[in-house]
């Protein structure tokens, strides 16, 4: 019997599945510590019914680790689920210490991340939990609101119409799939699937609309889209922007040492940047200025320590998470 090993479920282009690579990469985990297994979220696999039943809300990373005391190659495993991005970091940030029992078969330092004093603690649960997760920062809001007029739209929409069809069609066939009884599946599954084949149908029609002749277009049916994005970009992330800047330390989130505030902040910068036409080899002066001239306001942003920071991250070995392109 193999010694059992943790299993991160997650998708190359989803900014928290980043974060928690990142936080593998900083921690000096080795390549045979843990396996990756990809989601493929155009095929809406994270709603399949194996994926649910590790991960109820369908959502990447999902970290499946065994149990501390089924660890020996002795004993049957046993294993739980991790499925939210703060407390799967942490986890990964105390299971790779000079404290830990785990098995590791990497030599590379193992730098603790945790807050060290209460004070940066309080500061490290703002920046993650109040800013970085928060609704205004939703980065997947973000991308699926990121056009303020008709020709942003129609080029958003070829980029996001066969990434929700392809949602909506999976979800249509596990429904179907569900009620010939084919697959078992209960009443409060279907309804989750139905939920959210409704709200990606809802995005597939505008992006689909957007691709008709302006003529022919209704105005007022996209007048609410436009609206929710303008107070998305131009109203959320600011507020979001404003307070990161004035929170953050420098150079990294809670100062001279990489923490594990700095995941979350790296991986969510990095999308904000890319939905601006940020990539991969920007400086921070170009990056923010990309930034700042999307999000459009009369107000000037003062961004100055989230450049610092940027130009910080770019430096660390873990930044080759991006070696493919920003997400």
């Amino acid at each position: 019997m193999s010694i059992p090993k943790a299993v991160l479920y997650y998708n190359s282009s989803s900014i928290w599945s980043s974060a928690a690579l990142i936080a593998l990469e900083e921690k000096g985990y080795g390549k045979d510590d843990v396996d990756l297994k990809e989601v493929d979220l155009v095929k809406a696999e994270n709603y399949a019914p194996s994926f649910l039943r590790l991960n109820s809300k369908a959502t990447v990373p999902t970290l499946v680790v065994p149990l501390e005391k089924t660890l020996s190659e002795h004993v049957a495993s046993r294993y739980k689920a991790l499925t939210d991005t703060k407390t799967i970091i942490e986890f990964l940030d105390k299971s790779r210490s000079h404290l830990s029992t785990t098995n590791s078969t990497s030599e590379a330092p193992m730098p603790a991340l945790a807050p060290a004093t209460v004070v940066l603690s309080s500061t490290y649960k703002r920046i993650v939990d109040e800013l970085l997760h928060s609704e205004d920062a939703d980065p997947n809001n973000l991308l699926y609101v990121n056009a303020r007029d008709n020709v942003s739209l129609r080029a958003l929409g070829d980029a996001l119409s066969p990434v929700m069809k392809g949602k909506v069609d999976a979800l249509s066939h596990y429904i179907s799939e569900a009620q010939a009884g084919n697959i078992r599946a209960s009443e409060k599954v279907t309804s989750f699937w139905g939920a959210k084949k409704d709200a990606a149908q809802v995005l597939l029609e505008v992006y689909e609309n957007a691709k008709v002749p302006e003529s022919a277009q209704s105005a007022e049916y996209f007048t609410e889209y436009f609206k929710v994005a303008k107070a998305s970009w131009e109203v959320g992330l600011v507020r979001v922007l404003n307070q990161l800047n004035e929170e953050i330390i420098g150079p990294y989130a809670l100062g001279e040492q990489y923490s594990l505030a700095d995941p979350h902040l790296t991986a969510w910068l990095t999308r904000v940047i890319s939905l601006a036409g940020g990539t991969y080899n920007d400086t921070s002066a170009v990056a923010i200025e990309k930034l700042v001239k999307h999000i459009g306001v009369e107000q000037p942003l003062v961004l100055t320590k989230l450049a610092v920071y940027w130009d910080a991250v770019k430096e660390r070995p873990s930044w080759k998470v991006y070696a493919d392109g920003l997400h």
